[in-house]
């Protein structure tokens, strides 16, 4: 009975050892799955963190950024400010340019108009003693309150944000009109007759065209040319080529007339020149007259003398000065014989 039980025992123990044997591939891959696991685990926790971090970030530097959009919000509410943020705007673009100050624009310029008097943000010169005037406008208020409002917003806030459009269109007219009032061009000597109004955003300009189709040519009856940043940037290169250009032409108009200048002083030094060569051969001729005088009539003369009695006048023999035989050379080119 008990040798039976034992060789029951061994033939399970054989069978466990099969299976085991069996299962052994199976628990080497379960080993190296759960390592797979394990190691995509910690890597997700990794990037979790990292996420987690980032969106951190991203929240501060939002709240950061609407901190200082409400700053620039609230600073952008008094006119005082506006204007000047304007201004600063529109000198910035001018140097991008590439236009100088004092020499191809001016700032605050004064002048008498026909409707009193005038003082422009800014004066572009142009060639020919032109001139062009810039006024700074930034619209604000009412396009800072509608763009809180999206574009998908319906019932009352999307008519909210309709009312304040129509508003910012309204104060863009009122800068057109008050603008066209003051007739700047009348006080600017050859002034093409409009103002250009710098509105120093694209999207506060664009929002009022973008409500008010006829706004452009409402403002163009009026002699104020509307521009944004992009717009006016492509002016005032188009006037910095300009002036290049003039610059180049006026350069070349002073070659030209200096060139002739010279040639008419060449010729008038060559006039002396000839005047003083035949100066200088009129000399020569005299001076071998003179030469042939003294030696046949003075030198002849004195040599009897001093034959006459050489211990008395104790004189050696006077040698005759040689006659001169090179002459003036004459001017042979044709620029110099005119």
């Amino acid at each position: 009975m008990a040798a039976a039980q034992s060789q029951e025992q061994l033939a399970q123990q054989g069978q466990e050892s099969k299976l085991l044997e069996a299962i052994a591939p199976v628990r080497f891959h379960l080993e190296q799955m759960q390592q797979v696991v394990t190691r995509l685990e910690k890597d997700r926790t990794e990037q979790f963190g990292t996420i987690q971090e980032q969106l951190k970030n991203a929240i501060d530097s939002d709240a950061a950024l609407r901190k200082q959009t409400q700053a620039l919000s609230q600073a952008l509410s008094s006119n005082n400010i506006r204007g000047v943020w304007g201004e600063t705007q529109l000198r910035k673009l001018v140097e991008l340019a590439g236009l100088i100050k004092h020499a191809d624009f001016s700032e605050q310029a004064s002048f008498s108009t026909d409707t009193g008097s005038g003082r422009a943000d800014m004066v572009i010169n142009l060639p020919g003693g032109k001139s062009l005037a810039i006024d700074s406008k930034v619209p604000f208020n009412a396009y800072q309150e509608a763009s809180t409002i999206s574009d998908l917003s319906s019932g009352e806030e999307l008519a909210r944000r309709k009312r304040l459009i129509e508003e910012h269109v309204k104060a863009v007219k009122s800068h057109v009109d008050a603008l066209s009032s003051k007739s700047y061009w009348s006080g600017l000597s050859a002034s093409p007759d409009f103002v250009i109004a710098f509105v120093p955003s694209e999207s506060l300009l664009s929002a009022a065209l973008d409500a008010d189709a006829g706004l452009l040519e409402y403002a163009f009856k009026k002699n104020v040319a509307l521009a944004s940043p992009v717009s006016l940037f492509s002016v005032l290169k188009t006037i910095n080529y300009i002036w290049r250009q003039n610059v180049d032409e006026t350069q070349v108009r002073t070659m030209i007339k200096l060139g002739k200048e010279l040639y008419d002083r060449v010729g008038k030094l060559a006039e002396h020149a000839d005047k003083l060569g035949r100066s200088i051969t009129a000399s020569v001729k005299d001076y071998n007259i003179f030469v042939s005088s003294l030696e046949s009539r003075v030198l002849v003369t004195a040599r009897k003398l001093n034959d006459l009695d050489e211990n008395t006048l104790g004189t050696e023999q006077i040698p005759a000065p040689a006659e001169i035989e090179a002459a003036a050379q004459p001017l042979t080119a044709s620029e110099l014989t005119k």
